[in-house]
């Protein structure tokens, strides 16, 4: 059986991230999505609501399994017999980054390959970082999520700018 590990904060799931999953699903045997920690980043939800949101977006496809995992991705890719990570690259400098990510990957867990997937053209822009700037300021972030994600992501802005926090 083919297996990969697509990691990401996904904070949110962009159709972007959705996108890569699928493609995925025509390479590999089971995909499994791993929500992992980024330090670098506070997220807007927590990781159970981002669970949620994955699970929701991908429901149509019966080989994806979605994870959270606090592990290096290398190790926990090993643990669940992967022979993949799968990265999408929107750009040069998303390169840059993942290669970096992909060496230190190989020298953790030699049997575990990473692969690139060019992110499709309609999604070469797309962020969680920039649909959640958007979408904070109130404007339509339709079409660039899921629609669960997109009604979630509304009104957590939306409370957020009342100054509620999370909701």
């Amino acid at each position: 059986m083919r297996i990969a590990v697509y990691p990401g904060s996904f904070d949110p799931i962009t159709n972007g991230h959705l996108d890569i999953i699928e493609r995925a699903t025509q390479l590999f045997d089971r995909v499994l999505v791993v929500v992992f920690r980024n330090v670098g980043k506070t997220p807007m939800f927590d990781e159970e609501e981002r669970l949620e949101m994955i699970r929701e977006a991908t429901r149509h496809l019966p080989q994806v399994e979605v994870e959270a995992s606090d592990e290096l991705t290398a190790i926990f890719a090993r643990q669940r017999s992967a022979t993949a990570i799968i990265k999408g690259i929107r750009s040069i400098s998303d390169f840059e980054n993942e290669m970096k990510m992909a060496q230190m990957n190989k020298r953790l867990e030699p049997g575990v390959e990473t692969l690139f997937m060019m992110t499709s053209v309609q999604h070469s822009f797309l962020s969680s970082s920039i649909v959640k700037e958007v979408a904070s300021y109130g404007g339509s972030v339709e079409g660039l999520v899921p629609p669960g994600v997109e009604v979630r992501l509304r009104d957590r802005a939306a409370v957020n700018r009342r100054g509620g926090g999370k909701a």
